[in-house]
């Protein structure tokens, strides 16, 4: 199950137990709305190993400036707190399953 990604949870979620995607999106975003599928089928296949968190750039301008977020949809991958993995752009389910697999 995804969650949303803020910066009030931000750290506590980076910080957790197991590793952190998160996909920094936008409503208007055309290849983000195609992405989102994927992130969600993911997310309930991943639940209880990964964590993953959808974070709007509109209302986090914040977190995506912290990353240097500057297209959209990126997916970044933490694990133990530090970015290990980023994806920029739409990608097949193939990719972002890979990438995953790896956080394991």
């Amino acid at each position: 199950m995804e969650v949303t990604i803020t910066k009030e949870n931000f750290a506590e979620l980076k910080a957790g137990n197991l590793p952190l995607v998160v996909d920094f999106w936008a409503t208007w975003c055309g290849p983000c709305r195609m992405v989102a599928p994927i992130i969600e089928e993911l997310a309930a296949k991943y639940d209880g190993k990964i964590v993953v968190g959808k974070c709007d750039v509109e209302d986090n301008e914040d977190l995506a400036a912290e990353f240097g977020i500057r297209n959209i949809p990126t997916i970044l991958f933490f694990k133990n707190g530090e970015v290990v993995d980023k994806l920029i752009g739409a990608q097949s389910k193939g990719k972002f399953e890979e990438k995953f697999e790896a956080l394991l």
